[in-house]
């Protein structure tokens, strides 16, 4: 079977929590959905995971914080970065004014 979708449908009005959904999985590769309205990783943790993760803003904003670096780098629809697995990251700010969506793919591991 076929599996489709829009990933700009089913968009929650309210979101207390970031959302992950996972959209697809095959061997070593997993495709997530990810929507924040205003959330961020909370203070003192950090993102620290096995797998090489891509990621594609696709609405909204965000602030990427990578440890040792100074200022979260800003993410804008459109702008999209590779997070090498281990690379520890933090989510510093999401637009509150909007939801922004995240598109990730998870590799290998």
């Amino acid at each position: 079977m076929t599996e489709s979708g829009n990933i700009f449908g089913h968009i929650p009005p309210c979101l207390p929590a970031e959302l992950f959904e996972t959209l697809a999985q095959k061997g070593a590769v997993r495709i997530e959905r990810i929507l924040s309205h205003g959330q961020v990783t909370p203070e003192g943790e950090w993102y620290d995971q096995v797998k090489d993760e891509w990621v594609l803003l696709l609405a909204g904003s965000a602030g990427l914080l990578f440890e040792g670096e100074a200022e979260p780098r800003s993410l804008m629809a459109g702008d999209y970065l590779m997070i090498p697995a281990r690379r520890r990251h933090r989510v510093a700010w999401t637009s509150p004014g909007e939801t922004t969506i995240w598109l990730a793919v998870h590799i290998g591991g």
